[in-house]
């Protein structure tokens, strides 16, 4: 059997490189396609990077970016298989080039790259977005965009310099059409008076927990450790982080409320048009440690007035109370465990109604507004209220297509950008968000005081260190 690809196929190998991708990167070159095709690449050749193959594929696929070179030649032979079944005819395999330094993906594929999808770990996220709005090319980027307040910072200022750079974070829940329809809920009245909002992800994954590092492990064959890890500070490997298992290392990962909150706060975020937080604080905290996220924790934000909507509380909760014990694998928790508001366990006991591992309660001065997880569709409790309530006039547009839909019609016809861009919402949300990682390391009962303009705490000026970090040679934005 013929290879699918040849090791002409690899350009920009480690081999004297400082560094590339967490993933590697994924290009498809576009040579000779019709204009209405994209020149696509996808850098971070993972579960999630392969989601996005095929609308990649659909278009003019010319590239693949990973620092696992088994990872990128399996996703290679991936893609092949699926454009044979689904009769992508135009799809050829051998002119793919694969990258493992997504750093010099944009030089090399030039002008046969138009967009980039980038499912790498969240370490791996800002910096091959920058280099992709500097290049003029598109970026889809999956969720959360950024692995710091810095980095959201410096991300948005890009992308307003590059207004015609169409950005897309992949929170597909934004895109559904709930959150509008939450958002027109609200307007409206339906539940009075914004009283404060309850936010859950009650993961029982590998998001958090505090235990020792696992001993160092040989790095497996054919992946580039150095360019994996990237902007992060280097440490040894070992099977707890990669493939998969790096969300719960503060280095790598953002933990759930970086990983989950973008499929629950948006909404929260979309209908009241929040901005920067007058104080954060930490109400609860379990396991944590300085190498990991916290097992199960409860964060308070408290917004000021915007305009005439008025201030507003909104109350996050994630983990469980069982603790984990293998940074390998994923520990389930029965659902007594799990950590959620008490709000909602009595909703679910009075109504006999399960309200989700992860969802929103808007708290209003007559009556309760339950959503679900990405993008789900907002329901007034109790069912009897929901029935009995006007459904409100659509007042704000629906994007056509779902997430990729709106990327790409973004990136063909220009005009509106996408609906989370990364300047308009997606890195101002995580702006805020990660306040949380910052009020983590302040500890439990240490409210930050904070200065949104200045992306500061004024009152505990030793847990600003924690804004950002310094990436190492090579990897700055």
């Amino acid at each position: 059997m013929k290879a699918l690809f040849s090791r002409r196929q690899w350009l920009g190998r480690a081999a004297g490189a400082a560094g590339a991708c967490a993933l590697g990167r994924l290009t498809i070159l576009a040579a000779d396609a019709p204009n209405s095709k994209l020149g696509t690449a996808l850098i971070g050749c993972g579960g999630r990077g392969r989601a996005h193959l095929p609308i990649a594929a659909q278009e003019r696929l010319v590239a693949l970016v990973d620092a696992d070179e088994k990872q990128a030649a399996s996703t290679l032979k991936w893609i092949a298989s699926y454009a044979e079944k689904n009769k992508l005819t135009d799809f050829k395999p051998e002119s793919v080039k694969l990258f493992t330094d997504y750093r010099q993906l944009y030089d090399k594929m030039g002008k046969d790259l138009d967009a980039v999808f980038i499912a790498t770990p969240d370490h791996h996220h800002a910096l091959p977005c920058t280099l992709a709005v500097k290049a003029g090319v598109h970026v889809y980027c999956e969720k959360p965009v950024t692995h710091n307040i810095g980095e959201a910072r410096k991300l948005a200022e890009v992308c307003r310099q590059n207004p015609k750079v169409m950005t897309q974070m992949g929170n597909q829940g934004l895109a559904a059409g709930g959150d509008q329809a939450l958002a027109e809920y609200l307007a409206a009245g339906a539940i009075g008076k914004l009283l404060e909002v309850h936010s859950w992800h009650a993961w029982t994954g590998r998001f958090g927990g505090s235990m020792k590092r696992p001993p160092a492990q040989p790095v497996p064959a054919g992946l580039d450790w150095d360019l994996w890890l990237g902007p992060a500070p280097f440490r040894d490997y070992h099977a707890g982080i990669h493939p998969g298992i790096w969300h719960g290392w503060c280095d790598f990962g953002t933990g759930s409320i970086g990983g989950w909150s973008t499929h629950v706060l948006d909404a929260v975020f979309f209908a009241l048009k929040l901005g920067a937080p007058k104080t954060v604080e930490v109400l609860e905290m379990d396991d944590a440690s300085d190498d990991r996220f916290p097992a199960r924790v409860i964060i308070r934000y408290d917004f000021p007035q915007r305009g005439d909507l008025p201030p507003a509380t909104v109350i996050w909760y994630d983990g469980s109370y069982a603790k984990a014990k293998d940074a390998t694998k994923s520990q389930g928790a029965p659902p007594e465990q799990l950590n959620r508001p008490k709000l909602a366990l009595e909703l679910e006991k009075k109504y006999n109604r399960r309200l989700g591992d992860a969802a929103s309660l808007f708290v209003g001065e007559k009556g309760i507004i339950h959503v679900g997880s990405h993008g789900g569709a907002p329901r007034i409790l109790p069912e009897e209220q929901h029935k009995a309530t006007p459904v409100p006039p659509r007042t704000l547009p629906r994007p056509k297509g779902g997430i990729h839909g709106d990327f790409l019609r973004a990136c063909k016809e220009g005009g509106e950008p996408p609906i989370s861009n990364f300047a308009g919402f997606a890195c101002p949300m995580m702006e805020c968000i990660y306040i949380g990682h910052v009020a983590i390391r302040a500890g439990v009962g240490k409210k930050l005081e904070w200065d949104g303009e200045k992306l500061l705490c004024t009152n505990l000026p030793e847990v600003n260190r924690w804004v950002s970090r310094e990436p190492r040679k090579g990897w700055e934005i």
